[in-house]
C-alpha cells in the first residue's frame, strides 16, 4: 500500500461522493414508497463507467500510468459515486413504505432490476471498451 494511492482514492471518493449528492440534488427524490432515480442513475452510469474504463486500464494504461488511475477513478471516485448501501436501505424503506404485498413487490423489482441491468451495462462498457481498445 503506498500513501500516494491512499490520498489519491481519499480525494477521488470524495469526488464521487460530492458528484452524487449534485446528482440527487438535480434528481428530486420521489415521495415516500416512489423509486429513487438519483440512487438508480448513479449506480447504473458508475456500472458503465466502471466497465469501460476497466477494461481500458488494463489494456494500455496500466503500463503508462501504474495505478494512478485504478486508485483515483476506478476505487475512488466511481466508488464514491456508485451506492450499494443506499440501494439497499431504499430497497428496505420501499418493502415497508405501502403495505407488505405491494412494497415487497415493488421492492423486489428495484432490487433485482438495478442488480441486472448494472451488470448489463457493465458488460456493455467493457464491450464498447475492447471494440474501441
Amino acid at each position: 500500500m503506498v500513501l500516494s494511492d491512499i490520498a489519491l482514492v481519499a480525494l477521488g471518493g470524495g469526488t464521487g461522493s460530492l458528484l452524487r449528492w449534485l446528482v440527487g440534488k438535480l434528481l428530486t427524490s420521489p415521495a415516500r414508497g416512489g423509486i429513487p432515480w438519483s440512487t438508480v442513475a448513479v449506480n447504473l452510469i458508475g456500472a458503465f463507467v466502471i466497465g469501460y474504463l476497466s477494461v481500458l486500464f488494463s489494456i494500455e494504461w496500466h503500463d503508462r500510468y501504474g495505478s494512478f488511475l485504478k486508485a483515483a477513478i476506478l476505487t475512488g471516485v466511481l466508488g464514491g459515486f456508485t451506492t450499494f448501501s443506499t440501494m439497499e436501505l431504499d430497497t428496505a424503506k420501499m418493502a415497508g413504505a405501502t403495505g407488505a404485498g405491494a412494497g415487497a413487490g415493488t421492492a423486489t423489482g428495484y432490487i433485482l432490476g438495478q442488480t441486472v441491468l448494472g451488470i448489463a451495462v457493465a458488460g456493455l462498457g467493457a464491450g464498447l471498451a475492447h471494440a474501441a481498445g
